[in-house]
């Protein structure tokens, strides 16, 4: 028996899979693919069997929320109640306050990697106090936030775990007033780390070397727009017998997943420190001495329909 539409090749009905009949194990793992929103949004309005599927903690244990035109604050905690304790990484982009965050660190201890970007409501205190109930956390990215050094001195002591830090910010074209602070704090208390990213930061060749100095597991450095540090002597030196990958101030942002604001202007040499990439560029686009890269990426699909999850 076949089945004929208008205008299309005939198909057998042994080809039509009804979604309804899928055993509830097989739609979670492939609910797994369409992440936190997708789910609230779409996939558990479809029937009464999808909405159970729907609320099982293991379709939560990774939740990424980007404000888009709804109630985002509410859709979080419905995604955090969800995920019953399991949640191990999460990813808020351009809204969020600190009760929100008080609210997540609060049903969140197994949190091992957490993203904020462009959470400029979110204080010092409330991230403080997320870290030290997520104490086993080990990826950390804030990119575009106003939190201060005070805040990187007690995230660092309250997570002895941490091997992979992002502090990102928007970038210059030329070197503007230097500050290690920042700096300071990493190396003085995240000393497990193995990646960092230090993007458009102020910091000096002081600040650099107490980096180095006090975060002796360093695999890999992202040092671009960072154009307070002249990268010649001692500094390259310890990158190079480490076999520490590098992205130095001038390397492109091509691959930077925000907008690099620069002014204008042009240096005269790309690389100051005389340091040359032919030898050395890998594929990756990092300055390669030995060894793999890994930087954990929270990846995100574009696509969004309204849809009211209550």
């Amino acid at each position: 028996m076949e089945c004929v539409m208008e205008d299309q090749m005939p198909i057998s009905t042994e080809e039509v899979r009804d979604w309804l009949e899928l055993p509830p194990d097989v739609l979670a793992h492939i609910f797994l693919k369409l992440g936190a929103m997708d789910i609230l949004f779409i996939a558990q309005s479809v029937c009464s069997t999808w909405r159970r599927v729907c609320r099982e903690p293991l379709l939560f244990r990774s939740i990424v929320m980007r404000n888009r035109w709804y109630d985002m604050e509410k859709m979080t905690r419905e995604a955090v109640d969800r995920s019953c304790g399991q949640l191990v990484e999460f990813s808020m982009e351009n809204f969020g306050n600190d009760e929100l965050v008080n609210y997540i660190a609060d049903r969140s201890g197994s949190l091992r990697r957490l993203r904020l970007v462009s959470c400029y409501q979110v204080s010092d205190d409330a991230l403080v106090n997320m870290a030290k109930k997520a104490f086993m956390l080990e990826e950390l990215e804030i990119c575009h936030c106003s939190f201060t050094e005070n805040m990187l001195k007690a995230v660092g002591k309250a997570c002895l775990q941490l091997k992979s830090f992002r502090l990102n910010c928007r970038g210059y074209r030329h070197a503007i007033a230097g500050s290690d602070e920042e700096a300071l704090a990493i190396a003085e208390n995240m000393p497990q780390l193995r990646h960092l990213h230090l993007f458009g930061n102020k910091l000096t060749n002081a600040g650099l070397r107490a980096i180095l100095d006090g975060c002796l597991h360093l695999e890999s450095l992202d040092l671009r727009q960072c154009f307070n540090l002249n990268l010649e002597g001692d500094s390259l030196k310890s990158c190079r017998e480490r076999h520490i990958k590098m992205r130095l101030p001038n390397d492109s942002t091509d691959d930077y997943e925000f907008d690099a604001l620069t002014d204008d202007g042009s240096y005269d040499e790309d690389y100051p420190s005389g340091f040359s990439d032919v030898d050395v560029l890998s594929d990756d686009g990092y300055y390669e001495f030995s060894g793999d890269s890994y930087i954990s990426d929270f990846e995100y699909d574009d696509e969004f329909v309204y849809y009211d999850f209550d």
